[in-house]
């Protein structure tokens, strides 16, 4: 009879023992399914979706943190080539410039107001000049903020008659601010001068 009993109560305390078991499981697969369905939606929000030519394009969204070395080269770029290429019309170049001034502050208007008061727009219109831009590379300083740079680049200003090759070296520092439609990388160049502008090729075209 009382062997009976023990193995009763031995039987009951390894029932008790895998209900534990099994409950702690049922735990351990439920936190580690809730886990999982964060992961998973947390995933799916830094995904996104671009609309181009009809066609969806899967995107990923990312900190700006780890892309501001790429954003910062990128708008420098894009206000050094609206702001020195030039064809001979007075529409182009203001339009150009107008862009480019969305990009810096007062320093790049200081810039444009001094050229145009040395009719230097004037002479593109009259000579018939057109004048692009190469940005060569763009040095940066993350460290320190406002963000440093100086920019390398190569002019081209090309006549009827001849083609002229130019060194061109500016620098200046960038700041945070808003994103717009006028500014989508919301950086704005600021105490934006120029440290070289010098003539180093021409080649006449003329036969």
């Amino acid at each position: 009879m009382f062997q009976q009993f023990k193995n009763i109560d031995s039987a009951f305390k390894h029932i008790k023992l895998f209900s534990y078991l099994l409950i702690a499981a049922c735990v351990g697969i439920s936190c580690f399914a809730i886990y999982k369905s964060y992961q998973s939606s947390d995933n799916f929000k830094n995904h996104i979706y671009v609309l181009a030519n009809g066609k969806a394009l899967e995107a990923i969204a990312a900190d700006r943190k780890d892309n501001i070395p790429v954003e910062l080269r990128d708008h420098i770029k894009v206000f050094h080539t609206d702001f020195f290429s030039l064809d001979p019309d007075d529409k182009q170049i203001q339009a150009t410039i107008t862009k480019a001034l969305y990009l810096a502050d007062g320093s790049a208007k200081t810039a444009y107001d001094n050229l145009k008061e040395a009719g230097y727009y004037n002479n593109i219109v009259s000579g018939n000049i057109s004048q692009q831009i190469a940005v060569d590379s763009i040095k940066l300083d993350i460290n320190q903020y406002p963000y440093a740079f100086t920019c390398y680049a190569s002019e081209k200003l090309v006549r009827s008659t001849s083609t002229t090759t130019r060194s061109l070296i500016t620098q200046g520092y960038v700041r945070n601010v808003s994103r717009s439609d006028n500014n989508p990388h919301g950086f704005l160049i600021e105490r934006w001068e120029t440290v070289e502008n010098k003539d180093e090729q021409t080649k006449n075209t003329q036969p």
